[in-house]
């Protein structure tokens, strides 16, 4: 049974004469103090009446009822502006269960700072929420406050992701795998952006986590790498999401790079500790359908495969961009007077979007930027910077 805090002052039991019997739950009102005031707070009802039907033998049978919706728990959610419709989308289930927490847990985030449009938002999106006792969340929060500053900053990832913080009950998992982490080498700063980042990573059970590491360790010793544990460090400290994609995705992926880009163990074993380890956690699908893609438009634009090599070895993140994307993206530079081996030398201008390139472009243009003589590093520069060069070479146009 969920966490509960409240709990019926009476319960009554009657007899029905008969094949009939009717468990009542007594309903109690009461007026509990919240941080929407007083508000009459009804314990449903809870009636578990045994229906009589016939089967086609012709004997009669009970068939256990659908649990209605619990009524007082609709009001009560109504009256804290929760999406009911939304909630009932989500986990049906809740709006049926007899013992809630909705007040608790109401008053819990408001305490941490939590306002009332967001308590309402994170129950409407994660009902289950509710189902919590005050104890599992002081425990689950203090758990959190060891990896994070403030309160502030919880109420922040629970107001984008409510998932992340209730979606498992478990608070020794949760410790288990804190204590698993850190002892990867794993720092505080660490911690701090898996849960900001992949939050499911600490709801995953520990020999989930444990299975992924194992299997990050075993590559770098195939590989004939020599420090598998340095290894699976690196390779979830750049890509955050990687324990909560099954081994089976990461392997093929690692097992695709390595055959479509004939790499040997060494390359590859460099790919994975550098950048490479950043699309590890693609859909297998995706990143050969990327490759695929990149690998047609380089030839059209009349690359090797060498080419093609080098620039997925030197900027992977490319395999993260959508075939049209960035073919519209390479058309922008290459009409811009940018050569292909330019951007092979510079891939990192295919970080900024289409409509970002075409208005630097434009913006070059207009004060006479020479790309052959000059280069494209001003591509790959902030605002700030870019704006600032655009200013002296309108003052200066002759440099």
């Amino acid at each position: 049974m969920n966490d509960v805090s409240v709990w019926p002052t009476s319960i009554k039991m009657a007899g029905v004469p008969g094949v009939r019997a009717l468990l009542t739950v007594q309903r109690s009102v009461t007026l509990q103090h919240s941080f929407f005031g007083f508000i009459p707070v009804h314990f449903a009802s809870a009636c578990f009446p045994r229906r009589l039907y016939s089967t086609s033998t012709g004997s009669t049978e009970t068939k256990p009822p659908v649990n209605p919706e619990n009524e007082s728990l609709l009001e009560n959610l109504n009256l804290m502006g929760v999406d009911v419709r939304m909630a009932r989308q989500r986990q049906p289930g809740v709006l049926r269960k007899t013992f809630t927490n909705e007040h608790g847990l109401a008053q819990f985030l408001q305490g941490k700072g939590a306002s009332r449009k967001v308590i309402a938002s994170i129950i409407s999106r994660y009902p289950r929420a509710i189902t919590r006792s005050i104890e599992h969340l002081e425990q689950r929060w203090q758990l959190w406050r060891n990896i994070f500053q403030t309160d502030a900053e919880i109420v922040s990832i629970l107001d984008r992701s409510p998932e992340s913080f209730f979606r498992s009950s478990d608070n020794d998992n949760l410790e288990k795998n804190i204590d698993y982490l850190v002892s990867l080498g794993l720092n505080a700063k660490d911690l701090h952006r898996l849960l900001t980042t992949a939050p499911r990573t600490f709801s995953n059970s520990l020999e989930l986590n444990k299975q992924m590491v194992e299997f990050l360790e075993d590559i770098c010793t195939e590989l004939g790498g020599s420090n598998p544990e340095q290894f699976a460090k690196m390779v979830i400290t750049r890509n955050l999401y990687i324990l909560i994609r099954s081994t089976k995705r990461v392997k093929t992926n690692i097992d695709n790079l390595k055959a479509s880009l004939k790499l040997s163990d060494s390359e590859l074993l460099a790919l994975l500790q550098g950048h490479g380890a950043e699309i590890l956690d693609l859909s297998n699908e995706y990143l050969k359908k990327n490759f695929n893609s990149l690998e047609q438009k380089m030839t059209v634009l009349g690359c090797r495969k060498a080419d093609v090599k080098k620039l997925i070895i030197n900027y992977p993140m490319i395999l993260y961009i959508g075939p049209d994307t960035l073919s519209s993206k390479l058309d922008c530079l290459l009409k811009g007077g940018i050569t292909m081996k330019q951007i092979l030398e510079k891939p990192k201008v295919l970080d900024y979007s289409t409509q970002n390139i075409t208005g630097r472009l434009e913006e070059l243009r207009r004060v006479g930027y020479d790309f052959q003589k000059n280069g494209i590093n001003i591509l790959d520069s902030s605002r700030k910077r870019f704006a600032a060069k655009i200013e002296k070479l309108s003052a200066s146009p002759e440099e």
